[in-house]
Formats: C-alpha cells, sequence, structure tokens
C-alpha cells in the first residue's frame, strides 16, 4: 500500500509524514517545486507511476490576502488542482482525500456550521477552494473525502502560535490581537492523525469537519499561548477587526460542526486547550532555534 501526499512540505504535509510513518504506512510526498498539481500530464504521470491506493491533497494556495490579485494562479491550484488529481485518482482506483476551509462559508452565523451548510465564499481564496471541494466530489463521489480545517498551527512554518510564541518569549511590550472574529485552533498532528484514522477506518465518504472541538477568538488563542509561555498575558490586548483591514475579509465566525463524525468509528477531535498544551514545548524549542 502507497499514499500520495501532495503539499509534502506545509504544516499538515509534514504533520501527516510524520503520522504516516508511525503508522508504518508508505508514502511517497511531494512539494510545489515536485509537483505542479496545476498541471494535468505531470500528476498522471505520478499517479500511473506510483499506483497508490490513498492521495491526501494538502497543497494549496493559502496566501489569502495575495489571492485577490492572484485570482487566476489560486484557482489553478485550488480548483484545477484538485480536480486533476481526482480524475487521476479515478483511473488508478485511488480513494482521495481534498483538504478544504472554512473559507467556503461566509463567515456569519450564529451555531457551528453544518458539512452541509450552503458555500457562500467571501474571498478569491474562498471561492477557489469552494470550486476545488464540488470537482472533487463530482469527479469521485464514491472514493472521496472533503475533510474541512481551520487555524491550523504546528511547530513547523509560520503560523500564528509561532508568532505569538515569539512574541511572547522575546517581547514586553503590547500585543494586539483581534477579539470578533471566533474560530478553533486546530494543531496538525491532530489533524493528521483523524484523515489518517478516516481512511483507515473506511469511513463513509463525504464531507467532515477536522477542526479541534471547542472556541475561541485569535485574543483568546494568545492569552493561552502566552499563559503556556509563562508570560504576561495582560501583555495581550483585544482589539477589533476594522483595526486591522485586509484585503480580504475574514470569516467573523469559522466553528465547524462535527455532526458527521457520529457516522464514523472515529471521534471528533480533542479540545484545542489541551491539543495547545501538548503542542506548546516543540513550538517554543522551535521559536528558541530560529532566534
Amino acid at each position: 500500500m502507497t499514499w500520495l501526499i501532495t503539499g509534502g512540505a506545509g504544516q499538515l504535509g509534514l504533520a501527516l509524514k510524520a503520522e504516516l510513518t508511525v503508522k508504518g504506512i508508505n508514502y511517497v510526498a511531494t512539494n510545489s517545486l515536485e509537483l505542479d498539481i496545476s498541471n494535468p500530464l505531470l500528476v498522471a504521470e505520478l499517479v500511473d507511476s506510483i499506483s497508490p491506493e490513498v492521495i491526501i491533497n494538502a497543497a494549496a494556495w493559502t496566501d489569502v490576502d495575495g489571492a485577490e490579485t492572484n485570482e487566476f494562479a489560486a484557482f489553478q491550484v485550488n480548483a484545477i488542482g484538485p480536480q486533476n488529481l481526482a480524475i487521476s485518482a479515478k483511473k488508478a482506483g485511488a480513494r482521495m482525500v481534498q483538504v478544504s476551509t472554512d473559507y467556503v462559508f461566509s463567515g456569519e452565523s450564529a451555531s457551528p456550521w453544518n458539512e452541509a451548510a450552503k458555500h457562500n465564499p467571501q474571498s478569491v481564496y474562498g471561492s477557489t477552494k469552494s470550486s476545488g471541494e464540488k470537482s472533487v466530489l463530482n469527479e469521485l463521489p464514491s472514493a472521496s473525502y472533503v475533510v474541512r480545517t481551520a487555524w491550523l498551527y504546528s511547530a513547523d512554518r509560520k503560523n500564528f502560535a509561532k508568532t505569538m510564541t515569539k512574541l511572547a518569549l522575546n517581547g514586553d511590550g503590547e500585543v494586539r490581537v483581534v477579539n470578533d472574529q471566533v474560530g478553533q485552533p486546530t494543531f496538525a498532528a491532530d489533524l493528521a492523525k483523524q484523515i489518517t484514522s478516516l481512511v483507515a477506518t473506511d469511513a463513509p465518504k463525504g464531507i467532515y469537519h477536522g477542526t479541534n472541538s471547542g472556541r475561541a477568538t485569535w485574543f483568546e488563542f494568545a492569552q493561552e499561548i502566552f499563559r503556556l509561555s509563562d508570560a504576561d498575558t495582560s501583555r495581550v490586548v483585544p482589539v477589533s477587526t476594522s483595526e486591522f483591514p485586509r484585503p480580504a475579509k475574514r470569516p467573523s465566525y469559522s466553528v465547524l460542526g462535527h455532526d458527521n463524525w457520529d457516522k464514523t468509528k472515529v471521534a471528533p477531535m480533542r479540545d484545542w486547550r489541551i491539543a495547545l498544551a501538548e503542542a506548546m514545548p516543540a513550538i517554543v524549542s522551535a521559536v528558541e532555534a530560529e532566534g
């Protein structure tokens, strides 16, 4: 058995490689320099050569603001790429996992987003990811999973948790953090385990939400990072989104519901605070090593 991971150099890709190694599952992982998923010929050639049983697409254009002025490029990676992988997966008889995002929704809600909630993206990034979801489900309806995630962090690459940890450890001034966007901080290692379990248990195909349980604002997330870093939490100051204007609109409510896990043998992911407490020693070590 061989699994193919695209986006292998990103936070989730690195976590997936670690998890599959622990599980003793053979895999081939590619990064964007090694495989352009928007090129159907290259995708078909690679899939034909390794005949994977499972394809996990963790590759994505994730520059949310940059997508606003680079719509074509973002669409190639986030929509055409998944379609190419799904077509090749179908030919190879492989199952596929498409990693998606909370940005496919409007971000305006008072309760957690259900897996079947209507798409209403408010940004180019969200629109292209929505198209990617639909392409995979249309091309491979009986052998694909869509796993939406949000607020991903780890000890690898650039992310909010590492930025806040660096400020907690190395600074002494005020840190202003948005307090009117609500979501679910999600540990990449937890998501990797969840995706692997989803596939390994041959759960019903369809859409799942891969986020840690509970909810928080970015301000509350930052406060918890400071607390776990033994830093002064009073340095973290709540502000409104309007104080940080960005090219792409951010969802104000990104809490994702986990109902579809009830149809599987896999439990929903643990509370974000528990996951963060486990993740922090490695994050602190990474931040200290990076200087």
